[in-house]
C-alpha cells in the first residue's frame, strides 16, 4: 500500500481506462485516495451523473482527496469561470454541486480557478467578483471542513496567478473580505516552468500551503523524469509541517496503461 498521505489525480492519469473506472484502478494499484479536475461537461450535470462518479468513488474503496470546480473548457485554453460575470450563475451553482458531492466523499479541497483575463472588462472588476465568489465559496466549504483552493498555472498567458504571492495576495483579499480561510495550491511543476524559486517559495509561504501536486520538469513527467528534484522538495514540506495531501498529477508518458507505473514512489517518504 502507498502511504496515505499520496493521492493520484485521475484526470491526468490511469486514462487509458474509462473515467468511472479509474479509482478502482488507483485502488489496485496501491493508493487510498484520489483527485480530479471537474469530471463533466457541465457545471451542473444530471444527478445520474453525480451520483454515478460518487458511487465509483465510493465503491472502490477510495476517498476524493480534493476536486476542482469547474472551469470551462481547458482544452480550449479557459481557466476558470469565477471571475466572468457571465458565468456568475454558473459558478455559484456550481458551487453547490462540488461540495455535495465533497460532503458524500470526503473532500478536503476544492481548487478554484479565477479565470483568464479578457476584454471588455478591467482587471480591478474582474478581482472584485473573483473575491466575492471566492467568499461565497470558501464558506460553503468551510461548512463541511473543506478547504477553497488557489493555484497558480503556466501556459496560460492570460491567467492572473502566475506565482504563490500572485495566489496569496488574493488570498488575503477574500479571508480580509469574508473572514474565510482560504488555502495555496502548491504545484511544483507550474512553479518550476514560471521559474519560482521553489525552495524559497516553500520557505515564505509554508503557512499558506493546503495541498501539493508533484510533476517532473521539464515535459510533466513523473518525478525523476526531469531536473526538479521533487523528493526533497516533499521532504522539506513534512520536516516543516505539511501533513496534507501530496497529488500525483503528471503525464504518464503513453497512453497504454504502461505509463501509469508507480513504482518510482517506493524511495519515497
Amino acid at each position: 500500500m502507498i502511504a496515505p498521505s499520496y493521492t493520484v489525480n485521475c484526470s491526468i492519469l490511469l486514462t487509458h481506462l474509462p473515467l468511472l473506472e479509474r479509482p478502482a484502478a488507483a485502488r489496485r494499484a496501491g493508493f487510498s485516495a484520489v483527485e480530479f479536475w471537474w469530471p463533466f461537461d457541465v457545471p451542473c450535470p444530471p444527478d445520474r451523473e453525480v451520483d454515478a462518479f460518487v458511487g465509483a468513488v465510493r465503491d472502490a474503496g477510495v476517498r476524493l482527496s480534493t476536486l476542482n470546480f469547474a472551469a470551462g473548457d481547458l482544452a480550449a485554453g479557459e481557466r476558470g469561470l469565477l471571475s466572468d460575470p457571465r458565468h456568475r450563475r454558473d459558478f455559484l451553482d456550481n458551487v453547490d454541486v462540488v461540495v455535495g458531492i465533497g460532503e458524500q466523499l470526503g473532500a478536503t479541497g476544492f481548487n478554484a480557478l479565477p479565470g483568464n483575463r479578457r476584454g471588455g472588462l478591467s482587471a480591478d472588476e474582474q478581482d472584485e467578483l473573483a473575491v466575492e465568489n471566492l467568499g461565497l465559496a470558501a464558506r460553503a466549504a468551510e461548512r463541511i471542513g473543506a478547504t477553497v483552493l488557489l493555484e497558480p498555472l503556466s501556459g496560460a498567458p492570460r491567467y492572473p496567478i502566475r506565482t504563490p504571492g500572485d495566489a496569496v495576495t488574493l488570498i488575503d483579499r477574500v479571508e480580509s473580505a469574508w473572514g474565510a480561510r482560504l488555502g495555496l495550491l502548491a504545484d511544483l511543476y507550474h512553479w518550476a516552468v514560471n521559474e519560482v524559486e521553489i525552495t524559497a517559495a516553500i520557505d515564505k509561504h509554508r503557512a499558506d500551503i493546503r495541498h501539493v501536486q508533484v510533476a517532473d520538469f521539464p515535459g510533466r513527467g513523473a518525478p525523476g523524469t526531469g531536473t526538479v528534484p521533487l523528493r526533497e522538495h516533499v521532504e522539506d514540506l513534512r520536516a516543516g509541517g505539511y501533513d496534507g495531501w501530496v497529488s500525483l498529477e503528471y503525464l504518464p508518458g503513453d497512453a497504454t496503461g504502461n505509463g501509469h507505473d508507480f513504482a518510482w514512489m517506493r524511495e519515497w517518504p
